[in-house]
């Protein structure tokens, strides 16, 4: 007969005590980062979290859901956040809040910890790795999960995104309507569905506009802000293009910083659109015109559908809902 693991199992393996133990699988701040590694790489070896007292655990409520998020310091998630808290205080509900830092180790690591009943059910955007398809297609059935934002379009569960194919398509055709015939774009979340929706979008508007597409007007992202700098900064002064499409906010910024050093005039020579949730984008020099997600209404919309999960009143399990984003027009494309 198989050995059940239990954390006392984990417990001795690791030569450590059985609190430690429960309290780096439940993510206390009490316990150092290598140490809960090291448990949640044991837990994860051994397959604590698949064993059937996990399912027992969760068989009660725990009135406490788990958020999964890339950065809280993009306002993007934090506004997200702030929607999903809302509908979880109405319901009575705790929130705990999980950043990756687009690490794909850790994202598995803190789900695989949730799975031993801590929580009722999970909301996460995952990361731009995008490499842990197979364990996220294992997780949706082992408990009620929403994808936002950035998703597996092709695991059955619930999904809300934003229209980014219409949303860079318009951007794209506002920035010809403005004169623009030599549009650059800043290329992230390449590996993501959303990524990838808008360069499609951007592409696509570029064909019917008779505008071609070239590889040499796109910049791809780098987790180094140093080398963005300096491939955005190469791509003003070898291509000098008249407008600029960011996919990101962490894209837009630099090209501020590259047009004050090369004395690029914005929007006289340089028109530049980005999606972002900034609250400073209207204090920029100029205002930045943004793709602006709903992301207040995508937490609250997220929340409200695990809930009708929790709750067995959700008819549609695989539901994909898509929210508008909205262009909202300031100084940086002003048209002359």
């Amino acid at each position: 007969m198989k050995e059940t693991i239990t954390i006392k199992t984990l417990a001795k393996e690791l030569n450590i005590s059985i609190s430690t133990v429960s309290k780096a699988l439940n993510d206390s701040y009490e316990i150092s980062i290598e140490t809960k590694q090291k448990v949640w790489d044991l837990a994860k070896m051994l397959k604590y979290n698949r064993n059937p007292s996990a399912s027992n655990l969760r068989s009660h409520k725990t009135k406490t859901i788990a958020v999964i998020i890339p950065e809280v310091a993009n306002n993007f998630f934090s506004q997200a956040i702030n929607g999903i808290e809302e509908v979880a205080r109405k319901r009575g509900y705790h929130v705990l809040i999980y950043q990756t830092h687009e690490n794909t180790e850790l994202e598995i690591a803190f789900t695989d910890s949730l799975l031993s009943g801590r929580v009722d059910g999970i909301l996460i955007s995952v990361s731009s790795d995008n490499n842990n398809h197979e364990h996220f297609a294992t997780l949706v059935k082992e408990i009620p999960t929403v994808f936002f934002d950035r998703v597996y379009e092709d695991i059955d569960a619930a999904k809300i995104t934003t229209d980014d194919y219409e949303s860079t398509y318009n951007a794209t055709s506002y920035l010809v309507e403005c004169g623009c015939k030599k549009i650059a774009y800043l290329y992230a979340l390449n590996n993501l569905n959303a990524g990838k929706q808008r360069m499609s979008g951007y592409r696509d508007a570029l064909s019917a506009l008779q505008l071609e597409y070239s590889d040499k007007l796109t910049v791809n992202y780098d987790k180094n802000a140093e080398v963005n700098y300096h491939n955005i900064k190469q791509l003003m002064l070898h291509e000098r293009p008249d407008a600029v499409i960011s996919s990101i906010e962490d894209l837009a910024l630099p090209c501020y910083y590259v047009c004050n050093e090369l004395a690029i005039s914005i929007p006289e020579d340089l028109k530049i659109i980005s999606f972002s949730n900034l609250n400073t984008a209207p204090l920029l020099n100029p205002s930045l015109t943004t793709i602006t997600q709903p992301a207040l209404e995508m937490g609250r919309e997220a929340a409200a559908i695990l809930f009708r999960i929790l709750d067995k009143k959700h008819p549609e399990p695989n539901e994909w809902l898509t929210l508008k984003s909205t262009l909202i027009k300031r100084d940086s494309t002003a048209c002359r």
